[in-house]
């Protein structure tokens, strides 16, 4: 039976991998450069990434199923990337308040035969509008470090959210029906 690898140090990625039975037999992130060519929309972006992902770990472990992901918040076709400092958080929440974003998802499996499937899913969180207190107090928790959007949906954040069109698990950063669904395309067999 061939291992599955998680090529993801999200917590998130591997809580909800579990949720459906999914246990992988290793975590073993990519490093990539994960900047936005010029031109890129957001959606070839998030394809693009979780497909270079998947690339990187696979060469790393030829004889296993690879799964990678890749999160990003679009207003239009501007990003909201994970903030790298405070001010790129403050950004974000200059942004968010009263308004709907998208989050896009992109998961991408690589079986042992080489074969390579990936697919896209998104949803829509529309936070309420918000003062800049309660946007300095949401802020101070830190809560935004390391997500894209600065926000954790399943967090404190989940507070000021308003509404939500989508499944919440994109969202969360892993479309678990779609990864179900790929992994069983390819062949993977589940030891659990």
């Amino acid at each position: 039976m061939s291992k599955l690898i998680l090529a993801s140090s999200s917590p998130r990625r591997l809580m909800l991998l579990e949720q459906i039975g999914v246990k992988p037999d290793a975590v073993d992130p990519a490093d990539i450069d994960e900047s936005v060519h010029k031109g890129e929309s957001p959606r070839n972006y998030v394809l693009r990434v979780a497909a270079e992902k998947a690339r990187v770990v696979a060469a790393r472990h030829p004889a296993a199923f690879v799964l990678s992901g890749d999160t990003t918040v679009t207003m239009g076709r501007r990003f909201l990337h994970k903030p790298e400092s405070l001010q790129d958080a403050e950004h974000c929440w200059s942004l968010l308040p009263g308004r709907k974003h998208k989050v896009l998802t992109a998961v991408s499996l690589i079986a042992p035969d080489g074969r390579q499937v990936s697919k896209l899913t998104e949803a829509a969180v529309t936070f309420r509008n918000m003062s800049p207190e309660e946007v300095a107090a949401y802020l101070a928790t830190e809560e935004w470090k390391g997500v894209a959007g600065a926000y954790k949906y399943q967090g404190i954040a989940a507070k000021y959210i308003r509404a939500t069109q989508g499944n919440s698990a994109v969202i969360i950063g892993l479309p678990v029906y779609e990864v179900s669904q790929m992994l069983t395309s390819l062949g993977y067999r589940n030891a659990a």
